[in-house]
């Protein structure tokens, strides 16, 4: 394998692991704020990747253009999400979130056949343009396009959770509840924004991965056990391992799948998380005991 192959098989990999890791974002922070786990979290990224197709067919742009009406469009479905399978049942005994969880992403995924179809769709580019060229060295474009929006929206999440008051409520709410509300802090309307937050960074997931890797209504459910095993990966309650954990999965699958297949790359990823399960169960970076966020 030469260095060219293998740089652009690198740039696979972190271009990849950028999308996984604003899934595993997302899916990290609503674990953190409730402790229960969104198993529609897949399904958005299918509808923020469906709603960029939609998008794009009535108005022809690039990818980027669409990125803030997408996130802004995903970012209500979260409210809306939070209202339906959350709220209702945050009293209850957890296997209700669990169920209304995936009772959502079966309704989206419904929704998303009935009005789409069962075929294959492709957004827009991010970036118009094939290549760069630096120091000698060609570059995909699209693929540079798609880290650099990651790492923007990921830093973007970053400074809201420890450089604003709305994050400082997020991240006291996802420690201590109680206490938050003893602070006069709202919960609700705090694990509500949490939600929308969680499911436009989804959303902004599925337009970075619509245009290389397509959407499929039934392709949430891929995407969620992804985003399951990054989180597992990086250590329960990490957001720095979700992101990490997202690499290091989308990076085996790269790598493997060029060597060998795709088939093969699933099959020894799940291989290898039962494998971290049974050796190490506390994740690669270890739970973040005693804080969530």
């Amino acid at each position: 394998m030469d260095g060219a192959v293998l740089l652009q098989l690198l740039l696979n990999a972190l271009s990849l692991g950028a999308a996984y890791g604003l899934v595993s974002l997302g899916f990290a922070l609503v674990i953190g704020a409730t402790g229960a786990v969104n198993f529609a979290q897949g399904d958005l990224v299918m509808a923020g990747g469906l709603l960029t197709v939609a998008l794009a067919s009535l108005v022809p742009v690039d990818g980027w253009l669409l990125l803030p009406l997408v996130v802004l469009a995903m970012a209500g479905l979260g409210l809306i999400v939070c209202a339906l399978a959350y709220l209702p049942f945050r009293n209850a005994p957890p296997v209700s979130v669990f169920v209304s969880t995936i009772a959502v992403g079966i309704m989206l995924q419904n929704g998303a056949n009935g009005f789409f179809g069962a075929a294959p769709r492709a957004g827009p580019p991010l970036l118009s343009g094939g290549e760069a060229s630096l120091g000698g060295l060609v570059l995909d474009r699209q693929s540079l396009a798609v880290i650099a929006a990651a790492v923007l929206l990921a830093g973007g999440t970053w400074l809201l959770l420890h450089r604003s008051q709305v994050g400082r409520r997020m991240r006291a709410t996802a420690q201590d509840p109680e206490m938050a509300r003893a602070m006069g802090v709202s919960t609700t309307r705090t694990i509500a924004l949490t939600f929308a937050l969680a499911t436009a960074l989804a959303g902004a997931a599925g337009l970075l991965l619509s245009n290389r890797y397509f959407v499929t209504p039934v392709e949430g459910t891929n995407l969620m056990l992804k985003a399951y095993i990054a989180v597992v990966v990086g250590g329960w309650g990490r957001i720095g391992g979700a992101l990490a954990g997202a690499m290091l999965v989308a990076g085996f699958e790269v790598i493997v799948s060029s060597v060998l297949s795709y088939p093969v790359a699933e099959a020894g990823l799940y291989i290898c998380v039962l494998l971290l399960l049974l050796l190490r169960p506390q994740g690669v970076f270890g739970e973040a005991l005693g804080r969530r966020v």
